[in-house]
């Protein structure tokens, strides 16, 4: 607030299209891991901390400014997330020391698929009021969950490549969505839908 009683609104630019394409290249490169399209885990630390942490929190930041909650409780928890898996697989690859890297047990990363399963269940029904392209990445998002955490506690290598192929696709819906939501802010007008929301 200003000093002689005004209020001084600062206007920041919808950050929906850097946090999109930040969620849907790191998917992009994780799913290609995992499908056996790509192999290791080397090259893509820098992109998990980068455009799925670093670019999603950003985007978080600048839509608790647009007052968008949801925008702002998705791109942040999965900013971080990327975050702590790319640390994870640091741990794993020994580039914390060996003690590190001996003590890993992976049905603790099931627990924390189980945790994000729980609270994307929330956000997915949340999506419901926003459109269409971001409700399917939500629900998609479930599906990768329930599947990393089903692999994670060994229950069928069935579930790996259910988690794969999810992934896999909420990278091409969330491209498709950044580049809608930067061409119709852009243009003033839909040049590519969204698809209205289920619930109004």
């Amino acid at each position: 607030m200003h000093e002689k009683g005004t209020y001084i609104r600062i206007e920041v630019a919808d950050p929906s299209p850097l946090g999109l394409t930040g969620l849907a290249m790191v998917t992009l490169i994780a799913a290609s891991q995992k499908l056996g399209w790509t192999e290791g885990l080397s090259i893509i630390i820098p992109w998990a901390i980068l455009l799925g942490g670093v670019a999603q929190l950003m985007a978080c930041v600048y839509d608790f400014k647009h007052n968008n909650l949801f925008g702002a409780t998705a791109f942040g928890i999965y900013g971080l997330f990327w975050i702590a898996v790319a640390s994870s697989w640091m741990i794993k690859l020994g580039v914390f020391g060996e003690t590190l890297a001996a003590g890993v047990d992976v049905r603790q990363l099931g627990m924390v698929f189980l945790g994000y399963l729980i609270i994307s269940v929330f956000l997915t029904i949340a999506a419901f009021k926003t459109n269409k392209a971001l409700i399917a990445i939500m629900t998609l998002i479930d599906v990768l969950f329930l599947g990393l955490m089903l692999d994670a506690f060994k229950m069928g290598e069935h579930w790996h490549t259910i988690a794969a192929w999810s992934e896999f696709i909420i990278s091409m819906i969330g491209f498709y969505a950044a580049g809608a939501n930067l061409l119709n802010k852009m243009y003033g007008r839909t040049i590519l839908p969204l698809g209205s929301p289920i619930i109004k």
